[in-house]
């Protein structure tokens, strides 16, 4: 099997069963958050923090739960897209400090702290954060692990790890210094200052703002588009882009070369093709 008929099938999906379960995920008994789907077609998975008296604080149980409605939404073949939002308050005001201050550095290494939230960006299909409210440390870190962030008119960003006297530990020098400067993550890391969702614009961390009550219609709104497109050539495109972003020119260069040659091997780029030439509509089977 190669590289392509293992992503096809990721995208795809392992069958009835598990589609039914995914269908059925709304009623799903979950702590700490709530899980629907969303469009015309129900083809997008909403996630919603639900911690709103910790200000939707990322304990581990939380962080547990969110991959796994991620990798269930994930495995869906009838989900397209996949949008993860918190309240107008706070999408996620940080790691929860309280499973945090009886560590050592020994427990840290030993218990590979905080690593399982990489499990986020394995994701396959394309995830939107929409910001409203509070976004700091750890929430700021896990919008920047999605592959998009819209944010409300009153969403604010910021890494303050430094004032409790550690630093992030999720991505957050790394990921908000590839989106938005050596210069501005430095400031921000190092003073703790927060930014408004029109700097976070501005700074190109945020694609779009919105009214808070807007949002995450809006972001259901794009997942709805980008389900349009064939799953298995959008997945493909994510990981071209997010070459970009973690790889050299010439690495990401290389990787989008064989990612395009690969897309000759689908019935969608034949399809795609003919429908274009043929002006008629399209009709993707992700395969």
């Amino acid at each position: 099997m190669n590289s392509i008929q293992r992503l096809s099938l990721r995208v795809i999906g392992s069958g009835l069963a598990k589609n039914a379960f995914i269908r059925g995920m709304s009623s799903k008994s979950y702590e700490y958050i709530q899980t629907e789907t969303k469009g015309e077609k129900g083809n997008v998975g909403l996630v919603t923090l639900n911690r709103p008296k910790a200000l939707n604080a990322l304990c581990n149980g939380l962080m547990n739960e969110l991959i796994d409605a991620c990798q269930q939404f994930d495995s869906d073949k009838t989900i397209a897209s996949i949008v993860l939002t918190g309240s107008e308050k706070a999408f996620a005001a940080g790691a929860d400090i309280k499973e945090m201050k009886d560590l050592n550095f020994a427990d840290t290494v030993t218990g590979s702290f905080l690593s399982h939230w990489d499990k986020l960006t394995y994701i396959t299909k394309p995830t939107i954060a929409a910001v409203n409210g509070y976004a700091l440390g750890g929430g700021c870190e896990l919008a920047m692990m999605c592959d998009i962030i819209y944010a409300g008119e009153k969403a604010r960003f910021g890494q303050p790890e430094i004032l409790i006297g550690t630093i992030p530990g999720a991505g957050g020098t790394q990921r908000l210094t590839r989106a938005i400067g050596k210069s501005r993550a430095m400031e921000m890391v190092l003073s703790g200052n927060q930014i408004s969702a029109k700097e976070a614009y501005e700074y190109g961390l945020v694609s779009r703002i919105f009214a808070p009550d807007q949002l995450v219609s809006e972001a259901i709104k794009l997942a709805e588009k980008i389900g349009e497109n064939s799953k298995l050539i959008v997945a493909l495109a994510k990981q071209s882009v997010n070459s970009a972003f973690e790889t050299t020119l010439k690495q990401g260069i290389q990787t989008e070369k064989q990612l395009f040659y690969s897309t000759f091997g689908t019935n969608d780029q034949t399809e795609g093709m003919h429908a274009f030439i043929e002006k008629r509509k399209v009709n993707f089977t992700d395969s």
